[in-house]
């Protein structure tokens, strides 16, 4: 027989890595509800209407499509067939597909309950995503996405609170993070200024070489994208930029006079530096112009979050965009959200060894089980521990010690609770330390007080 597998690019997830996992998830769940984001969920699967045409031609083709049921092929004829076009063909028998990602199906949300949902509307999300990518290391078929985005205002003072809640998220894991920062505006403006305005993505893409390849290289790439001698001259002070935040700020004010875009941008990172200022930011926070994520997207302020200890791609990334239900019919709802890299925080955690103990939420006391009379003892005992909210098992059937010792230190049980004839007469229990192997003679109350 054939051995039984998974889908390339899926996982199964043991018992120890779905503590590790609702560790993460219950973390940032936690944050969010701190600063009053409230949980929504959507369907696995979305109209294909929904989804296509969103996330450009590259998204489409990765796009799980899921075929129509019953007779899926009824009304296609067979010249259709012969063509062997796959996405023609997908057109007319499939109706929905997997979702792609949470933004998507959030606007639509958005849209569909409008008239329910009360402005601003803070809503996070933790779910799994559908990719029909090819799979790689570190890049999954299916993956868990955990985003918070407030929509329906254009404050500033939310993209605040999600540099508040990066940080406490980070702090609380215990991973020292960089938050950096840029704004699509100050992009725009720097690709305005020097009358390049369609190549700002060569231009960001060389920026972002400048640590890599040395300023040479950046600008002989910047000439082979055709840009003139004038434009790279103009470029040199932003490609240089360095210093405080503040220091970058001040550059960025004379290099982009003229450009009334580029300074609306530069006011955007302002207000937000002043406000952080207020606050204790644990996690350093920096302007980076290199910054671009995905572009076409985001309208205002965008970040990164990059792991200090750990080689590793971003963690967390988000911004600001305009019209995030336009596209849907209903204009003018701005709005700002970041995304946690569920998958390379479980990998940065694992690396560093950040899991504190008590997330791996195994049992913490065993009974032996010595017969049926010790058995019909020990069930209201056990309840009773339980209800002290210890969690506990009792082996389900008297088998050798040997075996019993065997499971409990298999599952790592720390505790062990013997009870045989002496015991019950005495009314005592014997705890077994799995660790030290110490025994003591202990009442229910004492037991109970020792696991608190």
């Amino acid at each position: 027989m054939q051995k039984p597998s998974i889908p390339k690019g899926t996982r199964d997830f043991s018992p120890v890595e779905m503590a590790k996992r609702n560790y993460i998830f219950n973390t940032i769940r936690d944050v969010y509800h701190l600063y009053g984001f409230q949980q929504i969920e959507t369907p696995a699967m979305e109209n294909l209407s929904t989804l296509m045409g969103k996330y450009g031609d590259e998204g489409d083709k990765l796009l799980f499509k899921i075929l129509n049921s019953g007779d899926s092929l009824a009304g296609i004829t067979d010249e259709e067939l012969l063509e062997r076009n796959p996405l023609k063909f997908a057109a007319r028998v499939c109706e929905k597909g997997l979702r792609y990602d949470l933004t998507v199906p959030f606007a639509r949300f958005v849209v569909q309950h409008r008239n329910e949902l009360s402005f601003p509307f803070k809503r996070y999300q933790i779910q799994p995503v559908w990719r029909a990518d090819r799979p790689q290391k570190g890049r999954y078929r299916e993956f868990y996405q955990c985003d918070g985005d407030v929509v329906g205002s254009d404050s500033l003072l939310n993209e605040v609170e999600l540099i508040q809640i990066m940080d406490e998220v980070y702090q609380r894991f215990g991973i020292r993070v960089s938050i950096k920062m840029n704004n699509r505006k100050i992009l725009s403006g720097i690709a305005e200024i020097i009358g390049e305005a369609d190549k700002i993505v060569d231009i960001t893409v060389a920026i972002d070489k400048l640590d890599k390849i040395g300023l040479e290289n950046v600008n002989a790439e910047l000439r082979s994208k055709e840009l003139s001698e004038e434009a790279i001259a103009k470029l040199q002070p932003i490609i240089q930029l360095s210093g405080t935040n503040r220091e970058k700020i001040a550059v960025l004010k004379e290099v982009l006079a003229g450009s009334e875009t580029g300074l609306r941008g530069v006011a955007e990172l302002e207000f937000i530096f002043d406000r952080v200022d207020l606050l204790t930011v644990k996690a350093e926070l920096e302007l980076d112009l290199t910054l671009a994520r995905g572009l076409n997207y985001y309208t205002g302020a965008i970040f990164e979050v990059k792991a200090l200890d750990v080689q590793i791609g971003s963690i967390t990334g988000g911004g600001r965009y305009d019209n995030l239900t336009g596209v849907f019919g209903m204009d003018g709802v701005s709005g700002v959200g970041i995304s946690f890299g569920a998958d390379r925080i479980f990998d940065v955690l694992n690396q560093l060894e950040l899991y504190p103990e008590d997330s791996l939420l195994t049992t913490q006391l065993m009974f032996v089980n010595f017969g049926e009379k010790e058995e019909a003892y020990l069930l209201p005992l056990v309840a009773s521990v339980r209800a002290a909210g210890i969690r506990t098992e009792i082996y389900p059937e008297p088998v050798k010690m040997k075996k019993q010792m065997g499971y409990a230190d298999a599952k790592k049980i720390p505790f062990v609770a013997l009870v045989g004839e002496s015991e019950m007469t005495e009314g005592k229990i014997n705890l077994k330390n799995m660790i030290t192997g110490e025994q003591k003679p202990v009442t229910v109350q004492e037991l109970i007080e020792a696991f608190k």
